[in-house]
């Protein structure tokens, strides 16, 4: 497309080693550099940016990380301090007048911190009278269910269980969770279809796959390690398939930026030998087509010894299917005949397949049924607990599978609360708690609320950024565990506090010793984590140790003895373990190498649904039309971000240079809407609440994204999500299919 903003078709290459260095050089070099040398090694720490997996250690090189890896740790061994003295300097207010850059870019947090209300600023506080506080107010609640513990997907699978601990033994189950922002469509309908919300793919199984479907992922920006194992599949010879309404780089081509060879002639290797952009939401009609196409013209490639031996539902999944009318699938599709056949057949051809999603699909009003659509499609073929096949939700952040897994849930299984009951002897709330939306909206109209957020920028991150705000505004107590500062900082309840953290890359010494933590990525392997890093201050604390301390202020120890169990984490492994069996041996099988694998029942073809089998699931298509001059807005990051930590306003790969307020459009919708390059505009959204919600002064920005759709980064378009748009039984809000109009300034 020819503008003044022309993506650029190659991912990694030299871009990402110019880039690298350039972060690196940002915050120190030497000390950023000497760290990345342990990042994902199986003796050193885990990239706190994405969950994709580490390869074999013996198939590791000596720099296994991406550009993203690089920035992460670049930002977490920064120079930079947000300490008293910069505290001193700057109120509150002053503060929230920053834009999400220049918050995210303030430093590392050196103590913990109590606003002052009366002056508008934050002072030093001590941990013994940081954790007085919160006790008091925990312990003075009219009822447990007013407090509020929400967690990022940062979070330690040790940190996680104890914070699960601490809220139950207080007596709620409101553990909103950053999941429920992203995966959670994925978890509940993986849950309904095949009895585990976790994927059923290893990363050996990209060496045997014959075909990679990909819907709506940017594995560029998002999941950059991903990308060796789509090239290596390229190059044998698989077939991929991008599925996206924007043209992403990463999906296009790669240099693998540690490939001298390739790096020297600039040779790129193309990774989508097919590549369909659809309109935003319409993934759901696209796979009931494909599979319609099939039934009607090749029902022999239906592999019906698999359906019989382990599924239910398919007569009548069939019957429903073949009575869709094609006029009306390809309509919702967004796509012509000739691209489902095509695709179609492609599927047709393979005897293994991987389908690969993330938010694309999930972050919909629709996003369950969406999954389920995924996974009825893997069904038909078989290709579930098949080696080079099977359902791939890629994670975005390193350990929000992991939480999940060891007890951080809104709506806990009562097989889980028996066993935390029966090993620490206390009886669990059975009452379901509060996911983000019931969070925000139970602040927002009840007030007076305790909220603690392990990790994470619940502020910017939320739905509705105007409401999010008035909600922790209302709250008696809001308390932050972060490592930097950032915008949830500066939306302060009656009292708040800011309690900062050991990062990943930093010793964490306790009674015991050093100490190592555990994290879980997106195809359930569980390996160690061990900084080693000087911390950066002596007056920061591990987010275990955190837990423990309100914990044992709060609860005191006469039931649990939370400051023992953070003297060694062994003792909490032996904990976790004594609670999940998959745990066995925790302690031993997580100083392997490799570390080990949870066993996961669909990838060994045990159905834990129902009706013990997997699930062919009926769900009505959603109806995406919208008004004349209305747009379909998804919300994007760009290259240089990780969720709303924004470490440069560049967006390398779409040509965006130091500016983050901008809306990408279809060059067709912009001529229909009398609108040029550069033009400013204001955006407003839609919603059956009937509430005016809207952001000033975008820039727009022609690309090849499909018509009828739009994008803009997050967090500066969140403010345009309603509350009330959002999946019924995920409740993930709908952040990829927001109706709006633009009008120019």
């Amino acid at each position: 497309m020819k503008n003044n903003h022309l993506n650029i078709k190659i991912a990694g290459g030299w871009g990402a080693l110019i880039s690298s260095n350039k972060f690196l050089l940002k915050e120190g070099f030497f000390k950023p550099s000497k760290t990345l040398l342990k990042l994902n090694q199986s003796k050193g720490f885990d990239c706190p940016g994405c969950a994709w997996p580490d390869p074999k250690n013996k198939e590791r090189s000596i720099a296994e990380f991406c550009e993203n890896g690089v920035k992460a740790i670049a930002f977490e061994t920064t120079k930079k301090r947000a300490s008293k003295e910069f505290f001193s300097k700057n109120t509150v207010s002053q503060l929230n007048e920053l834009d999400v850059y220049d918050i995210t870019n303030l430093g590392r947090l050196t103590e913990p911190f109590y606003y002052n209300s009366k002056i508008d600023k934050y002072e030093a506080i001590s941990w013994d009278n940081a954790f007085s506080i919160v006790a008091k107010h925990l312990t003075n609640l009219p009822k447990p269910d007013d407090a509020i513990f929400y967690t990022s997907g940062r979070t330690s699978n040790e940190a996680a269980f104890l914070y699960q601990l601490m809220g139950r033994m207080i007596g709620t189950n409101n553990f909103p969770d950053c999941s429920n922002m992203c995966h959670e469509s994925s978890g509940v309908g993986m849950n309904e279809s095949i009895g585990i919300g976790k994927g059923t793919v290893s990363l050996e199984d990209f060496d045997k796959a014959e075909l990679i479907m990909i819907f709506g992922q940017n594995p560029g920006t998002n999941h950059p390690r991903m990308l060796s194992e789509l090239q290596k599949a390229s190059k044998r010879g698989a077939r991929i398939v991008s599925i996206n309404p924007l043209k992403e780089a990463g999906l296009v081509s790669f240099i693998h930026p540690q490939d001298i060879p390739s790096m020297l002639s600039n040779k790129a290797t193309s990774i989508s030998s097919h590549y369909y952009q659809v309109k935003v939401g319409s993934d759901m009609a696209l796979i009931q087509a494909i599979i319609k196409y099939i039934l009607e013209t090749h029902p022999y490639a239906i592999d019906n010894d698999f359906i019989s031996a382990n599924t239910n539902g398919f007569e009548e999944y069939e019957e429903t299917i073949l009575n869709k009318s094609w006029s009306v699938l390809l309509d919702e599709s967004s796509l012509k005949m000739d691209d489902i056949i095509q695709i179609s057949e492609l599927y047709i051809s393979s005897s293994k397949t991987i389908c690969c999603w993330a938010m694309g699909l999930t972050q919909h009003q629709h996003g369950v049924a969406t999954i389920q659509e995924v996974i009825n499609l893997l069904l038909i073929k078989g290709n579930i607990g098949k080696k080079g096949a099977g359902a791939c939700p890629v994670r975005g952040h390193s350990n929000v599978q992991g939480d999940r897994t060891v007890g951080i849930s809104e709506a806990p299984k009562e097989e889980f609360l028996k066993k935390i009951d029966s090993v620490f002897d206390f009886t669990s709330p059975r009452k379901h708690g509060y996911d983000v939306v019931h969070a925000i909206k139970a602040m927002h109209k009840e007030k007076n609320k305790v909220f603690i957020g392990l990790g994470g920028n619940f502020a910017d991150a939320a739905p509705d950024t105007k409401l999010t705000y008035e909600a922790l505004k209302s709250c008696a107590l809001t308390v932050h565990i972060s490592t930097h500062l950032n915008k949830s900082h500066l939306i302060c309840g009656k009292e708040a506090l800011i309690l900062p953290c050991l990062g990943r890359t930093e010793l964490d010494i306790q009674l015991g010793g050093v100490q190592s933590v555990t994290v879980e990525d997106s195809m359930s392997m569980v390996h160690s984590s061990k900084g080693s890093n000087i911390p950066i201050s002596r007056d920061i604390k591990s987010e275990p140790a955190i837990i423990a301390g309100i914990a044992n202020a709060t609860l005191g120890n006469e039931k649990v003895d939370f400051l023992d169990l953070i003297s060694d984490y062994n003792k909490i492994r032996d904990k976790i373990e004594e609670v999940l069996p998959s745990f066995y041996s925790y302690n031993k099988s997580v100083l392997q190498d490799d570390g080990f694998e949870l066993y996961n029942s669909a990838k060994n073809k045990v159905w834990d649904t129902p009706t013990k089998k997997a699930n062919f699931l009926i769900n009505n298509t959603p109806n995406l039309n919208l008004e004349e001059n209305h747009l379909a807005l998804m919300t994007i990051r760009s290259h240089d971000q990780f969720n709303t930590t924004v470490y440069d306003t560049n967006d390398r790969y779409r040509g965006i240079v130091n500016k983050r307020r901008v809306i990408f459009l279809n060059k067709n919708d912009m001529e229909k809407l009398s609108l040029k390059d550069s033009d400013i505009v204001n955006i407003r959204s839609y919603s059956k609440d009937k509430i005016k919600r809207e952001v000033f002064n975008f820039e727009v920005i022609s690309y090849d994204i499909r018509d009828g759709c739009a994008a803009s980064y997050f967090p500066e378009t969140t403010p345009l999500v309603s509350i009330e748009h959002y999946d019924k039984k995920s409740f993930t809000p709908s952040y990829k299919f927001i109706d709006i109009t633009i009008e120019k300034v």
